[in-house]
């Protein structure tokens, strides 16, 4: 076991190998970010084994555009195989990067096959290859290392022992509601505190490299299923995906604080719906490392 000293040496020599690396990068220039016409690309983000003997594969993308949000339906441009095309995976795609969005599970003896998430964007088509080669096991700490918790370049912050928020969705999993009609969500969410709250450090989005994000407690809604730009929700929701800029309601924005959260535990907001159809709509509780989330099902009459 590493002594105390040790460890604290360890830390200080990735900081500055980082710190070694960062400085031949060059700067980040927010004004060529592309905002449309780009394509998404699936990810797998790695496996987590569970304790009946079966796997968890995690998957997310990453969205080149920094406004155009996509709607593409479960089938020949996204599919997920063998045996889909549909596995759960989202049909709705905000911008940039969306880490560990949903994952798929596979029996103990699933060996050395692979599960093949294609996406067609704008013209483009990628793939994601789910395995469960060594190199992609998953933990927590990877987890909120990668989503930014342990700081720029990972391992700065307590992270050990966290658990993920404890999320309950108020009503039913399936609503229906008309079209312009709001309708009304409650979710309960409560958290270990770990890790301790901080908000980001104000390092303008140009001068970032890798992800670093806030830390607290936060509940938001997004869409997960549907045609995303035909729903409202209020109060204006905290960003799931990673919006570095300056500015923006998100954990990875410069500066920015986790709300208070409600005495009760109970957040509370509304979505409207512009167009009839069927949406999943998700509740996603985070507290700066790991999350937990919840679907219900919309399906708005006209």
């Amino acid at each position: 076991m590493l002594t105390r000293w040790m460890q604290a040496a360890a830390v200080a020599a990735l900081v500055l190998g980082l710190a070694v690396v960062l400085a031949g990068l060059p700067v980040v220039n927010a004004q060529i970010a592309t905002p449309h016409g780009q394509n998404i690309a699936p990810a797998f983000e790695g496996w987590q084994e569970n304790e009946d003997g079966s796997f968890n594969l995690l998957f997310g993308y990453f969205n080149r555009n920094w406004a155009e949000q996509l709607h593409i339906p479960v089938g020949p441009d996204n599919n997920i195989e063998p045996g889909g095309p549909d596995y759960g995976q989202p049909t709705y795609f905000y911008p940039r990067r969306n880490r560990f969005l949903f994952k798929i599970r596979v029996p103990a003896d699933f060996g050395e096959q692979e599960l093949v998430w294609t996406l067609t964007s704008n013209g483009v088509t990628e793939r994601a290859y789910g395995s469960l080669l060594i190199d992609y096991y998953t933990d927590d700490t990877v987890i909120q290392n990668n989503k930014g918790a342990g700081g720029g370049g990972g391992g700065l912050y307590e992270l050990a022992g966290n658990e993920p928020p404890e999320l309950r969705v108020d009503g039913p999993p399936t609503r229906e509601v008309k079209v312009g009609q709001p309708l009304q969500l409650a979710a309960y969410v409560t958290d270990d505190g770990i890790p301790e709250p901080r908000p980001l450090p104000n390092i303008p989005f140009r001068f970032r490299a890798t992800p670093d994000s806030a830390s607290g407690l936060w509940l938001s809604w997004i869409v997960y299923r549907g045609e995303g730009s035909d729903v409202k929700f209020s109060p204006r929701q905290i960003s799931v995906w990673e919006d570095m800029r300056d500015g923006a309601n998100s954990p990875w924005a410069s500066g920015w604080t986790a709300p208070e959260a409600p005495s009760d535990n109970r957040w509370e907001a509304s979505a409207t719906f512009d167009e009839p159809g069927t949406y999943i709509i998700r509740a996603w509780a985070d507290d700066g490392g790991l999350m937990s989330y919840e679907d219900i099902t919309v399906r708005v009459t006209g």
